[in-house]
């Protein structure tokens, strides 16, 4: 055979490939919506508002949360099973899975995108494992009294490959160093306050906020300064009041920074309260239509969008940040579980659980923009969120 003939031989073998070979794409517009029934989870593309793939065989997703490596390839599934997912966006399917506990409720990826730390329900701790291969390389139990193991909620990444987290029966919050992944460096606060529930690390990296169930107020660490303690804030902001049942816990994940200032849900409350983190004191309240869950804030902090619990699951309503005034109430669907909004906040999408469906609202006009089908979703997760603190 000629050289000539090899050659182009050669050309068409290429030619054929490069025709077989899959369109590429980034991974900047991408994101799941968590079908928590069916343990699986929809692909979709943020930019055509429309689902791209399914995986499935992701276990119980009743309460599950997602992160993202720094590339947003990578959607790493916390189960509630204790199953740790490791999904591949580009390719639609799962690249590694392990079961690392019985129950967990959450996680976090540390700064330098190496690690993966899960909070566990029982056993009660964190584990923190290998973002590449999902080997463990520490076990924390959250030991505390007398042989006791607690759970451990609001599990948060801060600067400096440190993992920040509270234990809820024994009312402390521990820092975990993990600048060596084998043997953590922890830091123990105790008597930080009844039952703390959630957290979350302000978007600078520099304050973790520990919400309280046991009692009013919060506790709050700064991280720049662990040698001063935990400091209480908002102390007895229901006192005074009749107190509610509470129909579902407010996150704190994801509260609204605008500004200089924080809108948080008010526990038991119609209300959200504004902190001036300044000074970390009240600056005012909000009256709402119900028991605030998630209260999140637009990216440029013009607007606060808040939903509810049970029995005003149907209902969203919006904050002008300036006037602090509810400027608009939708109606989206019946169960709204959950609101994530584009990385430059043109759009909100809204997951409508009973309605088994995820509505996408232009946050200008607050029209619906778009209707995607899904069963029974909870959680919506973007990849933009690889690029934020305690997110």
């Amino acid at each position: 055979m000629g050289a000539e003939l090899r050659w182009l031989l050669w050309c068409a073998v290429f030619a054929l490939a490069g025709c077989a070979a899959p369109e590429p794409r980034g991974s900047g517009d991408l994101g799941v919506i968590i079908e928590r029934a069916d343990g699986s989870m929809q692909l979709v593309d943020t930019t055509q508002r429309v689902a791209i793939g399914r995986v499935e065989g992701l276990g119980n997703l009743s309460h599950a949360s997602v992160v993202y490596s720094r590339d947003g390839r990578y959607a790493y599934v916390f189960g509630r099973d204790g199953g740790l997912t490791k999904v591949d966006l580009l390719r639609g399917r799962i690249d590694r899975r392990v079961v690392q506990s019985g129950n967990s409720i959450g996680g976090a990826i540390s700064q330098d995108g190496r690690l993966i730390a899960v909070a566990n329900y029982v056993p009660g701790g964190v584990k923190v494992f290998d973002a590449a291969t999902l080997e463990p390389l520490a076990d924390i139990p959250a030991a505390y009294g007398e042989g006791k193991l607690a759970k451990v909620v609001g599990l948060e990444d801060a600067p400096g490959n440190r993992f920040v987290f509270s234990l809820f029966e024994a009312g402390e919050i521990w820092v975990a160093d993990l600048s060596d992944p084998r043997r953590p460096a922890l830091q123990k606060f105790k008597g930080v306050g009844k039952e703390p529930y959630d957290a979350l690390v302000t978007p600078d990296g520099r304050y973790y906020l520990a919400g309280l169930f046991g009692e009013d107020g919060m506790a709050m660490l700064d991280l720049w300064h662990t040698e001063r303690g935990v400091k209480r804030v908002l102390d007895g902001y229901r006192k005074g009041a009749q107190k509610l049942p509470v129909y579902k816990m407010p996150h704190l994940e994801g509260w609204a920074i605008a500004g200089r200032h924080a809108f948080v849900p008010a526990v038991g409350r119609h209300e959200v309260l504004v902190i001036d983190t300044d000074t970390w004191r009240e600056a005012g309240r909000i009256a709402v239509a119900g028991q605030p869950v998630f209260v999140i804030a637009r990216p440029d902090g013009r607007q606060v969008w808040v939903n509810f619990a049970l029995p005003d699951y149907d209902t969203v309503q919006v904050i002008d940040t300036e006037t602090r005034q509810v400027a608009q109430t939708l109606m989206p669907g019946r169960a709204i579980l959950h609101m994530e909004f584009t990385p430059r906040g043109e759009a909100v999408w809204l997951s409508a659980r009973d309605d088994d469906r995820v509505v996408v609202y232009d946050t200008a006009s607050f029209a619906r923009v778009a209707t995607i089908p899904a069963a029974k979703p909870s959680g919506i997760f973007f990849t933009s969120r690889a690029f934020r603190t305690g997110f």
